[in-house]
């Protein structure tokens, strides 16, 4: 398949993203150095918004007479990338960044425009999200954007978003990703990424709702095997229709989650978020009850803040997980 080749000015950083806490299907490639100068890059297909500003394609865009604002800002052949591949629901995609606001894509523009913009959340302007933090009025919060900017909400499914974060009750990064890839190779469809490699789906409900509790355990879910079932057998009986809570309000869409067997507060907003995009929602867990303790003592401004405190929740867990 061609490499799309994207380009943005906003925010977007992939190792941000990955570290932020909310997907667990990212896998970071091994570093590799960009094509030595002379080799083709401009025969990849480009989106139109895109290859406005390239060459013709066919062109060696190491020596092509690029535009003054693409030819100052293209990274320099022989710097490092940094790529990952993504596992979402069904769909894999190997991306790179390849620096100053380039990103390369292993899938078709068609794909795209479908499916992977959206995930990024690329049609938001997370810049002019950011840019309304006051670093007078809140010193804390806009250098936690400053330091953390290009991380974005991902569009994610709200039903791999519903089990992800049950797992991840009371457990660690590496234990919550282990247990997802352990019940995807269980029961989710086997499929081949574009570079031959196999990869499982995210099982869908039926599937996951058909397992015994002996192969529930053996993902290493624990205690948690109980509200897994429940919460697949409640949204493949129809008892929750996850699609239509994209729509309700966050407080119909929490109680309407929390009505589930083991999900409480916290793994409702972490859905709400991550996977009903609902961008005003604030998970609150042992790290964000220290912060809002140690920084806003007299409370949080969420009046303020909205319809965007999930983004600038975002930036204050992942700065204070780096550096408190």
């Amino acid at each position: 398949m061609a490499a799309l080749l994207i380009k943005t000015d906003d925010d977007f950083n992939l190792d941000r993203i990955a570290d932020s806490g909310q997907c667990f299907r990212w896998t970071k490639q091994e570093a590799h150095v960009l094509p030595a100068c002379g080799t083709d890059l401009a025969s990849a297909a480009c989106p139109a918004s895109v290859s406005q500003s390239f060459p013709a394609r066919g062109t060696d865009l190491a020596y092509a007479a690029c535009p003054a604002s693409v030819s100052q800002s293209f990274p320099a052949c022989g710097t490092d990338s940094c790529t990952y591949r993504i596992i979402a629901g069904k769909s894999c995609l190997y991306i790179t960044d390849l620096g100053n606001g380039f990103f390369e894509l292993d899938c078709s523009e068609n794909e795209y425009s479908r499916f992977w913009q959206d995930y990024f959340d690329l049609k938001e302007d997370y810049r002019s999200i950011r840019r309304r933090i006051d670093p007078v009025q809140d010193p804390f919060l806009w250098e936690a954007a400053e330091h953390e900017k290009g991380i974005r909400i991902l569009r994610q499914d709200p039903w791999e978003m519903l089990i992800t974060f049950i797992i991840s009750q009371n457990r660690n990064i590496p234990a919550i990703r282990r247990s997802v890839e352990l019940l995807s190779e269980t029961c989710g469809e086997k499929k081949t990424d574009s570079r031959g490699l196999e990869y499982y789906a995210f099982p869908e409900p039926a599937a996951l709702a058909a397992l015994t509790e002996k192969e529930l355990s053996d993902c290493r879910l624990g205690y948690r095997c109980k509200y897994v079932h429940a919460a697949a057998r409640a949204v493949e009986d129809g008892k929750i229709d996850l699609n239509s809570l994209r729509e309700a309000d966050d407080a119909a869409a929490t109680d309407a989650l929390t009505g589930l067997f083991g999900v409480g507060i916290k793994v409702a907003s972490c859905v709400s978020l991550f996977g009903l995009h609902h961008i005003d929602s604030f998970p609150i867990d042992v790290w964000m009850k220290r912060i809002l303790a140690e920084q806003y003592p007299e409370g949080y401004p969420f009046d303020r803040y909205s319809p965007y405190n999930g983004i600038y929740q975002q930036y204050m867990f992942a700065f204070y997980r780096h550096f408190y």
